[in-house]
């Protein structure tokens, strides 16, 4: 049984999208003044291919820094720049507060087979990892797959390639999102055989829309157990999807808490309630959001 003191010293992050225009926008701050409250270690705002997202992304972390006073993380990948621009986009991050980088490959184009790096920029995250490591004093996240990436070789690969972005500099690993306990507590227990030791945090995606998960997942190469379709497809509207999707997070956050995993990072899909109402199963507390000072109070 959790205590308050164990569920008080349970650690969130959330991640967020950069918003696309004036409505996107709002939703963006109303999931962060909705989120806020639950005391996250740090929020993260992706960051599209090539800095495509580059200047949005900006604002959204000023916007969070600014408004809500959290710590941010920026994303970061190796696609569509050189290794200049790419470390520029660090430094530009520096200068917004942040000193968290999610450090990430980045998928392939769409269309291609695989991956290509720009001729002058990062041939791998690894890569990445080491040359931020280098230039600032950022705590480095990076991508873990408890089902292996659709690219590598073999699950051995995946996890030896997940040990040189460790290697390289790297504090920790958050995961693809997953559905079976089992396989992440499998992983991580591989990920312990290879010599891993930082923290791996699990990645946690609210099932906000069934469907819609379903061919998420299979882009990513993500199960989604038989229990799953059987259980949503008996649901008989919006409202009882919803308490289902919330169950299911709370049983699954609950039972890994008891495995030792003390800390939970959320993809919220700038979609703040199910992963509100998740938090408050958990036994999160709330602070309360200061609307004149900006910021969190106790």
């Amino acid at each position: 049984m959790q205590t308050e003191t164990n569920k008080r010293a349970l650690g969130l992050s959330f991640e967020f999208f950069p918003p696309h225009n004036a409505e996107a926008n709002l939703r963006l701050w109303r999931s962060v003044e909705r989120l806020a409250p639950l005391g996250p270690d740090f929020v993260s705002v992706t960051y599209g291919a090539g800095g495509t997202t580059r200047e949005r992304t900006n604002a959204a972390m000023l916007t969070i820094r600014d408004r809500a006073r959290l710590n941010i993380a920026g994303h970061l990948t190796c696609v569509g720049a050189t290794r200049q621009e790419t470390l520029d986009v660090a430094r530009g991050y520096a200068k917004l507060g942040a000193t968290r980088i999610v450090a990430l490959r980045g998928d392939k184009p769409k269309g291609a087979d695989r991956f290509e790096p720009h001729p002058d920029g990062f041939q791998s995250a690894a890569e990445l990892v080491s040359a931020l490591h280098d230039i600032g004093d950022f705590k480095i996240s990076v991508a873990a797959y408890p089902e292996k990436h659709p690219e590598a070789a073999s699950e051995q690969a995946d996890i030896d390639n997940l040990k040189r972005k460790i290697d390289a500099g790297a504090s920790e690993a958050i995961t693809q999102f997953f559905f079976e306990n089992d396989t992440f507590l499998r992983f991580r227990d591989k990920c312990v055989a290879a010599g891993i030791d930082v923290p791996i945090l699990p990645g946690i995606l609210p099932v906000e829309n069934f469907g819609k998960m379903v061919k998420f997942a299979a882009r990513c190469a993500t199960s989604v157990p038989d229990w799953m379709h059987q259980a949503f497809g008996n649901a008989q509207n919006t409202q009882e999807s919803t308490i289902l999707a919330t169950a299911i997070a709370v049983e699954m956050c609950d039972e890994l808490r008891d495995e030792g995993v003390g800390h939970f990072h959320f993809y919220t899909l700038n979609n703040p309630d199910l992963t509100y109402d998740i938090c408050q199963g958990l036994g999160v507390p709330i602070k309360a959001l200061s609307t004149q000072a900006g910021g969190l109070v106790a």
